[in-house]
């Protein structure tokens, strides 16, 4: 018999967080799942963590596969889920015991394509709440997703863009349940992290909007995202990240125009272009990012440079910006090599203290 829902969860050298990871799943308040474990190549304990689960209980399907990262299991999960309805779990994450019996409620009863809900960064010492200043639930169907939805993940407008902190916090996958037709009878499928560099979620959840025609946020924090694994790819400096930028947002405009999607699209975008020089310019300034000051000091200033980026900056707008992003933008803008190189450390320092 089919499960209704699929939990499709790629594993990689995260012994030390899976038993949690999976505990949380299996004392769900609704039963009617499977969990789809892939094991990505790891060279930890666990694939073995992993057995012991699944000999405990049927509802765990393990895919065990060559290291090949953690689009490739995602898609490798997808070919594998038998339910009517899908979500991912990150393996260094947990969820709470309600979520999906109430994501699903939602989805049922009002044939809901996708619904996504809040969740809460964990850093270890402390947690801290990701907030969205919308209602309890908020309800978009038909063109309501595309001009809502889908635009917000294709990047901010007007006063969206003073919190760069919200930039991705709706394009994750783990905080999301599908209709598993919306994926499979598009053929939705990751992009290799190695081509994009990061926001692979983001780039399957524009598509996957496209072809939604319902969509509810419950603003609800169901989901805890651990913050504080420092093997993680995000907490990890990447020297091809602004090339891999480059094709990851020439991929969102080729699909716009595909889409014959608007203006308002095509600048948001941009936008999401500018606002992308704060990451990247962390990733430059990495602790793990062996270069000499000097060196860091050439990759800012060659960061500023880069046409797309240089353009998105000409045409952003920094008046709905905060004072201090007003300044990290207008010195953007001025190429100031040097000032930004001060406040990328600023910002990271703060993010330390955050953590």
């Amino acid at each position: 018999m089919k499960p209704k829902i699929s939990i499709i969860v790629p594993i990689y050298n995260v012994e030390n967080y899976l038993s949690r990871c999976l505990d949380s799943l299996l004392t769900q308040d609704y039963e009617d799942f499977e969990v789809i474990a892939i094991n990505d190549g790891s060279t930890d304990n666990s694939l073995t963590i992993l057995q012991e689960y699944a000999e405990k209980d049927h509802r765990i399907c393990i895919i065990d596969k060559e290291n090949n990262g953690v689009s490739s299991a995602r898609n490798d999960g997808l070919s594998q889920a038998k339910g009517e309805y899908i979500g991912f779990v990150d393996p260094d994450d947990w969820v709470e015991p309600q979520v999906y019996k109430d994501m699903l409620k939602i989805a049922e009863e009002d044939q809901i394509d996708i619904v996504m809900c809040s969740y809460i960064r964990e850093f270890g010492t402390h947690s801290k709440e990701k907030t969205f200043a919308f209602p309890e639930r908020s309800n978009y169907f038909n063109d309501e997703v595309h001009k809502k939805i889908l635009r917000r993940l294709v990047g901010p407008l007007n006063e969206e863009v003073a919190n760069p902190e919200l930039l991705d916090a709706w394009g994750t996958v783990w905080s999301k349940l599908y209709r598993a037709e919306v994926i499979k009878n598009n053929n939705l499928q990751f992009i290799d992290l190695s081509e994009i560099g990061s926001n692979e979620d983001t780039l399957f959840n524009i598509h996957a909007c496209y072809y939604a025609k319902s969509f509810v946020f419950l603003n609800k924090p169901y989901y805890h995202y651990w913050r504080a694994n420092n093997t993680s790819i995000t907490s990890k400096h990447n020297p091809n990240l602004v090339s891999q930028f480059g094709k990851l947002y020439t991929r969102m405009e080729n699909f716009l125009n595909e889409k014959n999607f608007g203006e308002n699209y095509k600048i948001a975008l941009s936008n999401r272009i500018s606002l992308s020089t704060i990451g990247l310019g962390l990733n430059t300034i990495n602790s793990k990012n062996t270069l000499t000051f000097t060196r860091r000091l050439k990759e800012v200033k060659k960061l500023l440079n880069n046409n797309m980026i240089k353009k998105s900056l000409q045409n952003f707008e920094i008046s709905y910006c905060s004072f201090i992003w007003r300044m990290f933008f207008f010195l953007a803008k001025s190429r100031a090599t040097l000032l930004i190189y001060i406040m990328l450390e600023s910002i990271e320092f703060a993010r330390k203290r955050l953590r």
